[in-house]
Formats: structure tokens, sequence, C-alpha cells
């Protein structure tokens, strides 16, 4: 069995004496929890005030035994499984380390409550299907990958791909297109954003910190910095604790929060490295067997509650290794998550921003997004003609590459205008272009207006009538 352990720092007891790992081992003994004098006991990790032990008996005692609070100098141990006792906080504008700690000299934090970071079941009978289209700005994702509000959609990316700036760009633009008529929220502006970074270097924790302060959003967000010197016990509990302190503004606080959790490649690693330390039986690519479990007890933490106007959206950041999309971590994240935004390397060699491939990319919630009375009637149709468009373009391409633009029929050169077209008009824009969804739209009908009306066979007659005519 893993969990995890913090105790008060406060605590002349840890000042001096044994080594930390005896005293927490000691600590665990004198609550009976567990007898660290057995060899079935064995501590895996040990920094600052969190221990990450490793029992192998009976899991005797393991419930809150004391209700700490700040001042007093005896330990805390809450809760069953890998459990800390975390604190949900007012916390706008604030920057932890990965164990909770502030570290931007503020003020001292006063505790809201305490709350297990591995957070409480919720019944899936309570959960609202998410129908509230959030619109980023970007039309790659507003046009053909929309996403809604609740949902859990990650973005795939690499090494060296502009995946900061995508998300930092969503964070500056995101907003709501339509209120959903049984949700009394009357304010766009009960926003908050909560920011978990997991190994990065200090160069993606200062952009992202410099980003939110020159656009004025630092109020609303709360940032969680584990950095890659950092060590690995607090990479593990990172997303738990800014997840936790989201789901408090969610359903206490009632706000609509968005957790962008960068990078889920240097969680997975932790969590291998723990494995190791376990010794337990390697999985694919020396990734434990139970990963896909693990990464579900993070991504599913996401959505709507009924009862609640709060909601929590999801958006984690992996790197692919060797752009392998079939490497274990992208993999598994796909099978929970409801979609993905896929960063594409040979767009971004020919400069263009964002570079997402919209082919790969995918939002299982756009359908119930979109569509008359939350966006457009259109866009369902739009979306799915752009696509059926750019695949035939892009095998025209490699058409042309075997046999010459000379061998092509007219058909086929139109496509390959549309290509062109779409990836420079469409696709690229400014990292601070903010398009609504009804311009993005606009711009699906000028490219496909390249096309007469009788190659555009997955839009009805009826819309055709409607939107083809050039706007005067």
């Amino acid at each position: 069995m893993l969990f995890f352990i913090q105790i008060n720092c406060s605590s002349s007891k840890l000042t001096s004496g044994p080594p930390p790992h005896l005293r927490f081992l000691n600590i665990l003994d004198k609550y009976n929890i567990i007898s660290w004098k057995k060899p079935l006991t064995r501590v895996l990790n040990c920094h600052r005030c969190t221990a990450q032990p490793s029992v192998w008996q009976h899991k005797r005692g393991l419930h809150q035994q004391e209700q700490g609070r700040p001042g007093q100098s005896e330990p805390v141990c809450v809760g069953v499984h890998a459990c800390v006792c975390v604190w949900a906080f007012l916390f706008a504008g604030r920057v932890f380390n990965g164990s909770g700690k502030p570290i931007d000299k503020g003020p001292t934090v006063m505790a809201e409550d305490y709350l297990d970071i591995m957070g409480q079941p919720i019944n899936p009978q309570c959960r609202i299907y998410p129908e509230e289209m959030i619109q980023t700005g970007i039309s790659a994702i507003d046009g053909m990958n929309s996403i809604a509000r609740g949902q859990k959609i990650p973005i795939f990316s690499a090494a060296g791909l502009p995946h900061n700036e995508i998300a930092a760009q969503i964070c500056r633009q995101a907003g709501l297109v339509r209120k959903s008529k049984d949700v009394m929220d009357y304010s766009d502006d009960n926003f908050a954003i909560v920011f978990a970074a997991m190994g990065v270097n200090m160069e993606t924790a200062r952009f992202f910190k410099s980003d939110f302060e020159e656009n004025g959003s630092m109020d609303n967000v709360c940032l969680f910095l584990n950095l890659a010197n950092d060590p690995t016990i607090e990479r593990i509990i990172t997303p738990r604790l800014a997840l936790t302190s989201a789901e408090y503004l969610a359903y206490q606080c009632e706000k609509h929060v968005l957790v962008i959790l960068t990078d889920m490649s240097s969680y997975a690693e932790a969590l291998r490295e723990v494995s190791a330390a376990r010794e337990e039986v390697p999985g694919r690519r020396g990734f434990p067997g139970y990963m896909y479990t693990d990464l579900a007890t993070i991504y599913e933490r996401a959505g709507r509650v009924e009862g609640r106007n709060g909601s929590i959206t999801q958006i984690p950041i992996l790197t692919m290794p060797n752009d392998d999309i079939t490497h274990p971590i992208p993999d598994l994240t796909g099978y929970i998550t409801e979609g993905q935004i896929y960063v594409d390397r040979q767009l971004h060699n020919r400069q263009i921003y964002p570079p997402i491939n919209v082919l790969p990319s995918l939002s299982r919630l756009m359908k119930s997004a979109i569509g008359e009375g939350m966006t457009r009637k259109d866009h369902s149709d739009v979306s799915n003609q752009l696509y059926a468009c750019y695949a035939i373009g892009k095998d025209v391409q490699a058409m042309k590459a075997v046999v010459g633009e000379e061998a092509l029929t007219p058909d086929d050169l139109l496509y390959l205008e549309f290509l062109q077209k779409f990836e420079k008009n469409f696709i690229a824009q400014g990292a601070y272009e903010n398009r609504t969804v009804f311009e993005t739209l606009d711009i699906g009908w000028q490219l496909m207006r390249i096309f007469p009306k009788e190659m555009l066979k997955r839009i009805p007659q009826s819309t055709l009538a409607e939107f083809y005519p050039r706007l005067k």
C-alpha cells in the first residue's frame, strides 16, 4: 500500500533527533498506525514535512486520528489511501510549491478547510452532461474541436512545440458562448484558473506567471509549481493538491475553474520511479501496471455536479516522447479523456501558429455543445465539410508528390487550393488574436466557396441556400 503523511512543521520534535524517515515511522508507531520495528514498512521518499512510506501489512488505524490545526505541535494523519492534510484556500493570485507551501513571499495563508487530496467520489447520477461551449478564440479548436465546460481534453504535444503558448492563449481568451437554461449563473466573470506544473524548468514556470500578470488575470489564478529539481514525492501530489483546490472553488465557491496540468509526462515518470522503488513488476516500457487507474483518479475529477453552479474543466498537457502517440502515457490518457488536441511538428516547422493538426484531434463532447441555440445551426455541418475537404486535400497533396501536378484533375487542384488557404487563413492566427466562434464559421464558409455547391456534399441544401451566397 502506498500513501502520504504530512505533519505539522511547527513541531519541535522534528527539528532534532533521528533521521527523517525514522521520525516519520516513529510518529506512525505512536498513533498505532504501523509498527516500523517490523520489516513491513519502508520509506520510499522523504522530503521536508512529507513522507512516502510503503506498507506491507494490514491497514490498521489508517483513518483520521487527529484533527490538527495550525499551531498544534502534534502530527496530522488524515484519511485512508494516499492522503495528506491539505488546505483549500481563498488563494487568488498566490504561488505555491508542489507541497502547497506559499513561495511568493506573500502573507500567511489561513486555512478555509481541511480536505483529502484524493477527493471524494462523485455519484455518476449526480453528474451534469457538459452542454456549454467554451469559446477559446482559436479557430482550430472552436470550429472543429469545440470544448464544453466541464470537459477533460488534453493537449498532445512534444518537446520544442508551443503547447505552453497555446495553453496560455486559452487562459487569456476562454469565455462562455451560451449559458445553460438550468444553471443559475448570471456572471461570465465567475472564473478561476488553477495551474499545476510538474517537473517543468524555471523558464516554463516564469512564462506562465509573467503571462498571467501581463494580462491582468493573475488575480484569478493559483499556481502550484514543482520544478525539475524538486523531489519526486511533490510531483506525485501536486496535481492532487491543485484539483482539491479546484473542487473547493467549483463546488463550494461555485466558480468555473479551468485546471491546466503540465507536464503529465513528468508525473508519469515520477510514478514509474516510485514503482521501481517499491520493486513492483513493471508494465509496458517500465511504467507500473496501475498507471491507467492512477491517471483516471486525476482526469475523472473534472466535470459538473447537480445542484452546484461551478464546474471543473481540465486541460492536461503532455509531451509525447519521440513524437510517439502510441507511447503508454498518451495512449492511456486518450482512453480516459474526452478527446485530444494534437500539436503537429510539421505545421510548426512551416511557421504556422497554432500548429494544431485537426485530423488526429478530437472533442467527444463537441456535438452536445454546438448547434442552434448554442453557437449556430450550421456549426456541425461546416465542421464536417471542412474535415472532409482537408482530408481529401492531404491525400491529393501526397498523390501530387508521386504523379506531379500535371496529372491532377481540376477537382484535385481545387482541393490543393483549399488545403493551402485552410492552413494559412483558418488554422494560422496570431497569439493574441481572439476570434469569436461566428467569425470562425464565416472564415470556414469563405474557404468552402472555393468549391461549387455540388461538391459540398456534407451540408444540407437548406443550409447551403442560406449561408453559401457571399455576404454583401
